[in-house]
C-alpha cells in the first residue's frame, strides 16, 4: 500500500486504538495489553489453591502495590507473579486519595496479566464506589479531582482527535447535561467536580470501563466476600441478582438500583453489624444465620471498617475484617492481606514487626482461627 492510499478511513479501527492507548498512558503511564479484561459473568468460583484477599485502598497506589507486593502477586516491575493465585479487592478504590485512576487501571492491567498465567482478578463495589455513582464527592480529596480533571484533559484530547477521522462514529459530549456551577463548590474545583461526574455517573466512561466489571458480593470456595456485609434478605433477593442489579445499572441497562441493597445502613456496602470494633457489637447469631443459608460458606470477608489493630476475625472465625485503613488518606496503616490456602488455611501477611523471639509466625488468639506472617514489602 503506497502512502497515499493510507487514510482514516480505510483505518478507522487502527486509528481509534492507536489514539485510545495514548490516552491511556497519558492518563495512567501504563499500556494495557490486550484483550480487555471481560465483564463478570459468575458470581461463584471454585476455591483456588491460593487466595488473596485485600481491603480498602482508597486512591493510595503506594500503598495498593505495597499490599499486592507483599502477597508476592507482582515483581519489582509490577507485573502480575501470582500464577494462578486469585486476588479479591473488596471495594473502596475510590475517595481520600488522588490515586484513584491509576488504581483502577493498575487492577485493570493485572486482571489481564492474570488470566494469561491461570489466575484471576476479581474486584468489587464499595459504599464509595456508589457514592460516586451518586454524584456523592463528600470524602473526595483536591487531588481526586485533580486527577479527574487530567483525564478529561487527556479523554477530550482524544475525542477531539477521533473527530478529525471521517471514518469514526464522532464521539458523544463527555460534559452532556452537566451544569457548569455548582453551588457550594469553590471555583478551583468546578473543572475536576464537572470532570469526576463526567466518568463515573451511570454510563459514564470510567464507570462503563471499570466499575461495571466489579462485583457486589462473591462467594470463592467457602468464603463469602462483600464491602460491608450480607444479610438474610439479600441472600434471599440473590446474589448473582444484587450483582446484575448493579452492573445494569452502571451500564445504563436499568434507570435505577435500590437503596435498601446499595445505599441504606443495612445494605450490602454499608452494613458494619459484623465488622464494629467491639465485638460484643457484632452480630454473630445474625451473621450464622445468612452464612446457613449459601450452601458451603464458613466464614464472611469484609472490608469498609478500619481495624486499627490489623485483620482479625469475630465470631468464631465466621467473620473476618481486611481493611486496615492503609491509604494515607485513612490512618496510614501498614499493609496486610489475608491469604487463604487449601479453600481453609487462614493466614494474614504482615509487614509489622512480629516480636516473638525471632519467630516467623505468630498464631493469634484460638478463636480467631488465622496466622499472622511477617513478610518484608
Amino acid at each position: 500500500m503506497n502512502n497515499s492510499d493510507v487514510t482514516c478511513k480505510n483505518l478507522p479501527n487502527t486509528l481509534s486504538s492507536f489514539i485510545d492507548t495514548f490516552v491511556d498512558f497519558s492518563v495512567a503511564g501504563i499500556f494495557l495489553p490486550d484483550p480487555p479484561s471481560p465483564p463478570f459473568s459468575q458470581t461463584t468460583y471454585p476455591p483456588p489453591d491460593r487466595l488473596i484477599a485485600v481491603g480498602d485502598l482508597h486512591g493510595d497506589l503506594f500503598k495498593s502495590k505495597q499490599a499486592l507486593r507483599l502477597a508476592g502477586l507482582i515483581d519489582a516491575d509490577d507485573r502480575w507473579s501470582g500464577g494462578s493465585s486469585v486476588l479479591v479487592q473488596v471495594g473502596d478504590v475510590l475517595d481520600r486519595g488522588g490515586q484513584e485512576i491509576k488504581i483502577l487501571y493498575f487492577l485493570e492491567k493485572l486482571k489481564r496479566q492474570a488470566v494469561k498465567d491461570g489466575g484471576n482478578v476479581i474486584t468489587m463495589n464499595g459504599n464509595h464506589e456508589i457514592m460516586n455513582l451518586d454524584g456523592n464527592f463528600f470524602c473526595t480529596f483536591p487531588s481526586g479531582f485533580e486527577e479527574f480533571k487530567n483525564w478529561a484533559y487527556w479523554y477530550t484530547t482524544g475525542n477531539n482527535m477521533k473527530q478529525l477521522c471521517d471514518g469514526l462514529t464522532k464521539p458523544k459530549d463527555l460534559y452532556s447535561g452537566i451544569p457548569l456551577n455548582f453551588r457550594g463548590v469553590k471555583q478551583e474545583y468546578v473543572d475536576g467536580f464537572r470532570a469526576r461526574i463526567a466518568a463515573l455517573r451511570p454510563t459514564g466512561p470510567i464507570a462503563t470501563r471499570f466499575l461495571s466489571k466489579n462485583l457486589t458480593a462473591v462467594v470463592v470456595g467457602e468464603s463469602v466476600f462483600v464491602h460491608g456485609g450480607i444479610l438474610r434478605e439479600h441472600i434471599e433477593y440473590g446474589l448473582e441478582q444484587i450483582n446484575n442489579d448493579v452492573r445494569d445499572w452502571i451500564t445504563g441497562l436499568k434507570d435505577s438500583v435500590s437503596s435498601d441493597l446499595v445505599r441504606g445502613r443495612n445494605s450490602v456496602v454499608w452494613n458494619r453489624k459484623f465488622s464494629n470494633k467491639a465485638v460484643e457489637d457484632c452480630d454473630c447469631s445474625m451473621l450464622e444465620h445468612a452464612l446457613a443459608t449459601i450452601p458451603g460458606a464458613r466464614r464472611m470477608i469484609m472490608g469498609h471498617t478500619i481495624q486499627t489493630g490489623g485483620i482479625n476475625a469475630v465470631c468464631d472465625g465466621k467473620a473476618v475484617r481486611i481493611d486496615v485503613g492503609m491509604s494515607q488518606g485513612c490512618i496510614n496503616g501498614l499493609p496486610e492481606v489475608l491469604e487463604i490456602t487449601g479453600n481453609s488455611h487462614l493466614q494474614i501477611l504482615t509487614s509489622k514487626p512480629v516480636y516473638d523471639s525471632g519467630r516467623q509466625d505468630l498464631v493469634v488468639p484460638e478463636e480467631l482461627k488465622v496466622l499472622e506472617v511477617q513478610v518484608k514489602a
